[in-house]
């Protein structure tokens, strides 16, 4: 009891009855049966460690926080995910603006070549009032 409660867990076991039983070597059946003082105290000791430390199997506490950790990563990948999703929305949108634009341009560019009675100016020039 001791040895788990220390943390010092053997591979292959966890801070639990079962794996109590198994550094006794006690069968879990008799654990319960004969010995349900010896198990009590371990529950309580147990119950203790996890309100003042934490969970004194140290795996434990770090599937724990792994799990967490995974379920932070998992949140921010949905939100990257709708970001870019987001953002190729934009993008197509802004592709077809931007085309609008452009056949409106050269429309426009279009009808000012076919017009006779539109001159271009030089660059600079002034108009005078009354021109």
């Amino acid at each position: 009891m001791d040895q788990l409660m220390a943390g010092d867990v053997p591979e292959g076991l966890w801070c639990n009855i079962k794996s109590l039983s198994i550094l006794a070597a006690v069968p879990r059946a008799t654990l319960y049966r004969t010995y349900p003082h010896i198990k009590e105290e371990f529950e309580n000791r147990l119950g203790r460690a996890r309100e003042v430390t934490g969970e004194p199997d140290p795996r434990v506490a770090q599937i724990d926080r792994l799990k967490a950790e995974v379920a932070d990563l998992k949140e921010r990948l949905s939100r990257a995910k709708q970001e870019a999703s987001a953002a190729a929305e934009f993008k197509t949108l802004a592709l077809s603006r931007l085309s609008e634009q452009h056949d409106e341009i050269q429309r426009l560019r279009a009808a000012l070549e076919g017009s006779g009675n539109i001159r271009t100016l030089p660059v600079g020039a002034r108009m005078r009032p009354g021109q």
